[in-house]
């Protein structure tokens, strides 16, 4: 073994090792499954990783783990965990504020795909399994994103799907693509999931290289008297988002030049 091998601290390079399955993941990941990636014990990762999450470089969810808010972004391209991270973050804050599951869905190879969902406590999500058909926050994002689609995009999509037309076609501006991309009107109406009746509201994310919709299902009746708060304070969270989001790419692609 050589000198520089013996001076490596071997504690180090699992923790740092633990990090990298993290980020790497487009999902969050328990301790378990980290421990069966890793091949290190479960008790040797418990540790690791509570000492990670103290430190700041993971955050721990109720689904698994999560980079940490002092995670240094250094890579010359963006992993999948990163982006998780910030839409995380942003949905934890979305349900504790309204009290209400937060959605965040986005346009992806051709389709729209449910990102993450953060629940609120004591508020179950909506099962959104069949995530364009109709269920609220669905059909509510479908829309916010369907407008911000190129009109070739937005064509190509509904040829794919044709049954969703009549539904996100509803409250989106067929008439100029160029002004529904840059200021897509705000979603909101009230749908039932099951026997539980619900009000969806849903704004807009736009970044570089992404095409989203962040949605929040709030308790019946608020969204017709709080409407212009629950727009006021989604919208902003949105905006957060999208600032992140653009931020972090045009980094990435300075790191890729240089």
């Amino acid at each position: 073994m050589s000198e520089q091998h013996r001076t490596l601290i071997s504690s180090v390079q699992r923790a740092l090792g633990l990090v990298d399955l993290v980020s790497a993941s487009a999902r969050p990941l328990p301790v378990k499954a980290l421990a069966r990636t890793s091949g290190l014990s479960l008790g040797t990762t418990y540790n690791l990783t509570r000492t990670l999450v103290y430190e700041g470089y993971l955050a721990a969810e109720p689904d698994g783990l999560v980079l940490g808010a002092r995670f240094p972004t250094l890579r010359a391209d963006s992993a999948p965990g990163e982006f998780l991270a910030r839409v995380r973050q942003t949905l934890r804050g979305v349900a504790r504020e309204h009290g209400a599951p937060a959605h965040l869905s986005r346009f992806e190879s051709g389709e729209v795909r449910l990102v993450d969902v953060v629940d609120a406590t004591g508020t179950p999500r909506l099962d959104l399994r069949d995530t364009m058909s109709g269920i609220a926050p669905a059909a509510a994002i479908g829309r916010q994103i369907l407008a911000q689609l190129s009109r070739e995009q937005r064509s190509v999509y509904l040829a794919r799907f044709p049954d969703e037309a009549p539904t996100l076609l509803d409250m989106v501006d067929l008439r100029s693509s160029r002004q529904s991309r840059r200021q897509p009107k705000p979603d909101a109406g009230g749908i039932r999931s099951g026997d539980r009746p619900v009000d969806c509201v849903a704004v807009p994310v736009r970044a570089p290289g992404v095409i989203a919709a962040l949605a929040v299902c709030v308790p019946p009746g608020r969204v017709g008297h709080d409407l212009d708060l629950v727009l006021r304070r989604l919208r902003t969270a949105a905006g957060l988002l999208s600032c992140q989001l653009g931020a972090a790419q045009v980094a990435s692609e300075s790191k890729g030049a240089g």
